[in-house]
């Protein structure tokens, strides 16, 4: 029962994490995300105060879950945790390469999600934007990707 609850916290924060982009870091909250639309010229950005804000409460979740026996309140923190090192991972590593890890991927979702994430950036301001999730990728950008290769193989 634990296990499913995690998984469903994993997949549910998909959803928050595109009404949290599009309201609040393209809202409320844009000075701290402005910079991530921007080249800027050191390695961190005020952008990255977004870790510790979902960071929190699944460490809270963890740990006083873990104090009280509470393993649902463990397993909600463990779903928030997991979802926060795959977008550590995605974002960070394969889209943003802020570390230099599969910079040459072929993979037909890494190729579809670096796509959306490019579309989501050309748009400067907080207004008009586009992609604000993550892990799921709409069908235009796949058919973007299918389209790409079909002309390579020309």
């Amino acid at each position: 029962m634990y296990l499913i609850i995690t998984l469903l916290v994993f997949f549910v924060m998909e959803g928050i994490t595109w009404l949290t982009h599009r309201y609040v870091m393209h809202g409320f909250l844009w000075y701290l995300h402005k910079d991530h639309h921007e080249k800027g010229t050191g390695f961190f950005e005020k952008n990255d105060a977004f870790f510790l804000i979902f960071a929190i409460p699944s460490w809270l979740c963890i740990m006083l879950g873990s104090m009280n026996q509470n393993y649902y309140s463990v397993s909600i923190g463990a779903g928030i945790a997991m979802y926060g090192f795959a977008y550590f991972l995605v974002h960070e590593i394969i889209i943003h390469q802020r570390f230099k890890l599969f910079t040459r991927s072929n993979n037909k979702y890494i190729k579809a999600i670096r796509w959306a994430h490019k579309m989501h950036h050309k748009h400067i301001g907080k207004e008009e934007g586009e992609s604000f999730g993550l892990l799921f990728v709409a069908k235009k950008y796949w058919d973007k990707v299918r389209k790409d290769e079909t002309l390579k193989a020309v």
